[in-house]
């Protein structure tokens, strides 16, 4: 059954033909199940426990809305295999995650600062903040922008070694007054930060926050292994940590 943070939010996708908000909670619950990869209709309602004309329904409406879509099983040819199709933008809860914490920061640190980096930097801070506290979610958002920016900027970081690459995040992270880089393990490859730039004066949302650093280091990443990586933040200032940690790894070994 749909969790009660499903229950509660709006799911945001954006597909080929605009921006679709699902509201309905069993669409969300599907659309959570095809998040883990292609699943059959018999599959899904198994999952869902719900009717099978209930389900073919709601997944009509979502191929409908471009936001999922589907192939033949090349197992079984008189069955269907769907996956989402579109980009998962954010989510939107009717209720208030976090107490409103842009005075704090507007008072301690965007009207006290003398420095424009500073200032840009705490106002990026306010505006997610402001959204948080609207129940806006746009951690996907900030994670597909940092990827971005991580695969950009891999042609000024790269090295001809993995540890090479890292000294030269470290002085690019410290250069740019984005906080403090160090390895705790190379295999498997965990990053810590300190003084992160991201999430440090964020109120404590007992989840990780630092969507954009993990977008960046999964962009950088993927280049130098010519693989895709997934990035996960095992600690994190907000949930209540003294620092952020980064777990890298490969989707997929060479074994496969």
């Amino acid at each position: 059954m749909a969790t009660t943070e499903t229950k509660g939010r709006i799911k945001i996708f954006s597909t080929k033909n605009g921006v679709n908000i699902i509201q309905s909670p069993i669409k969300a619950q599907i659309l959570s199940i095809l998040k883990e990869g292609g699943r059959s209709g018999s599959q899904i309602v198994s999952s869902t426990k719900r009717s099978k004309s209930t389900i073919s329904a709601h997944l009509q409406d979502l191929e409908d809305a471009g936001i999922i879509d589907w192939i033949i099983d090349p197992d079984d040819r008189r069955r269907k295999i769907y996956f989402i199709n579109s980009k998962f933008l954010g989510d939107v809860s009717p209720n208030h995650e976090i107490e409103d914490h842009m005075n704090t920061i507007l008072e301690e640190y965007v009207t006290q600062s003398n420095d424009p980096f500073d200032f840009f930097r705490y106002m990026f801070r306010t505006i997610r903040v402001a959204l948080l506290d609207e129940g806006i979610n746009i951690d996907p958002i900030l994670h597909n922008a940092g990827m971005k920016v991580g695969k950009t900027f891999y042609k000024k970081l790269k090295g001809e070694s993995l540890n090479n690459l890292i000294q030269n995040i470290a002085s690019f992270w410290e250069t740019n007054n984005l906080g403090n880089i160090e390895v705790k393990s190379i295999n498997p490859l965990i990053i810590q930060a300190y003084d992160c730039f991201e999430c440090e004066d964020l109120p404590k949302l007992g989840r990780p926050a630092c969507a954009f650093d993990s977008g960046v280091l999964e962009g950088i990443f993927s280049n130098f292994f010519d693989q895709e990586v997934e990035v996960e933040e095992t600690k994190c200032y907000a949930q209540g940590d003294d620092y952020c940690q980064f777990l890298i790894k490969p989707l997929k070994t060479n074994e496969e």
